[in-house]
């Protein structure tokens, strides 16, 4: 597993969070910190960390509330989230639990806890397709070299369509708003025109050619969407 996942960790408590960012880059992580749920989710939004280290009590907004909202956006359901918090009683984990968190660690805890946790939890939720190479009708995407191939013969593709790419390849048989394809392969905290999508998908069928550029199809009054199955 790549060592330079990043971690977003979420505490209205600058010494906790100095605690947990040092263990954490220790091992090898890179850390983004906020003191509140608010500012959390303009960052998840804005950087769509690896994962998120979240604190239960916070005021104006618990870690609880904030796992629900990042639960119901399409854009955050998937982040993997640790709940950080001094409840222990079997109750509050189960609430956890049933807000969306993928672990409850309890404080006080071990930063070798937290390390060894964090990366169970990121090795559960890393797809296919994010580390290990996906292939689809002889077309394969390896993101580790970041290379693509056609039935062994290399394609060159410039940096945004390989990321158009391979977000096509591990979420197949889905249509996807233009304004989705922003939010998931551009980043929340770019503005670029939705018509943008159309010229990277035209670059991105003429470099896939004949063999494979009925892949990514035109879904109309939608958007596209990748699938073997015929539109």
């Amino acid at each position: 597993m790549s060592a330079s996942k990043q971690v977003l960790i979420v505490d209205d408590e600058a010494p906790i969070r100095e605690m947990i960012a040092v263990a954490l880059e220790m091992a090898g992580y890179d850390c983004l910190e906020a003191e509140s749920a608010q500012e959390a989710h303009a960052m998840i939004v804005d950087q769509k960390p690896d994962m998120i280290l979240l604190d239960w009590m916070m005021p104006n907004m618990s870690g609880i509330e904030l796992a629900r909202r990042l639960r119901k956006d399409e854009v955050t359901a998937d982040i993997p989230i640790i709940m950080l918090t001094a409840k222990g009683e079997e109750e509050n984990k189960v609430k956890g639990l049933e807000a969306g968190v993928d672990d409850y660690i309890t404080k006080p805890f071990s930063p070798r806890e937290l390390v060894a946790r964090l990366k169970a939890v990121l090795r559960r939720a890393t797809p296919k397709g994010i580390e290990e190479p996906v292939s689809v009708e002889g077309l394969t995407l390896d993101p580790i070299s970041h290379r693509v191939t056609a039935n062994e013969k290399p394609i060159e593709l410039g940096p945004t369509e390989f990321r158009l790419l391979q977000f096509f390849m591990t979420h197949q048989d889905r249509a996807y708003s233009r304004g989705q394809l922003l939010d998931m392969v551009w980043g929340g905290n770019v503005y670029v025109e939705e018509r943008t999508v159309d010229v990277h998908i035209r670059r991105l069928r003429k470099a896939l050619g004949a063999q494979h550029d009925h892949l990514v199809q035109t879904v109309r009054g939608t958007g596209y969407r990748f699938s073997t199955q015929v539109a």
